[in-house]
């Protein structure tokens, strides 16, 4: 069992940053995800990272946000510049023990999840 906690949410005004990190009570053999959920929608993929650290991005994320791990201290962080209105969300990350590249089917039923962070973006 491993034991995921995010940290680094905020209240921030629209163009500003945030980093938000997810800690692992142990190492990850697999690939990392960030997701996000907003209030009446459904949980959404934000990004994903390969255990060799290969990035994917949602298009409504891409060259604002930028995901990467930390072996050492098995931390996944999300660098998340440009911020917007939109992307006020609860962000959750997710680990997936059973590949090494981030299959959203497995990794999402099958993996371990944190408890979120809250964004909040003003206009």
């Amino acid at each position: 069992q491993v034991r995921l906690v995010e940290s680094g949410g905020g209240l921030v005004q629209a163009g500003e940053s945030l980093r938000l990190s997810c800690a692992a009570s142990g190492d990850i053999v697999g690939a990392m995800a960030w997701y996000r959920q907003a209030p009446g929608k459904q949980r959404e993929l934000v990004a994903s990272i390969t255990r060799g650290g290969g990035g994917n991005y949602a298009d409504s994320v891409k060259g604002r946000f930028t995901i990467s791990r930390d072996y050492a201290k098995h931390t996944t962080d999300l660098q998340m510049n440009s911020l917007k209105p939109e992307d006020t969300a609860v962000y959750y990350c997710n680990a997936c023990q059973t590949s090494i590249f981030y299959i959203s089917s497995i990794c999402s039923t099958r993996g371990f999840w944190g408890q979120g962070t809250q964004v909040t973006v003003s206009s």
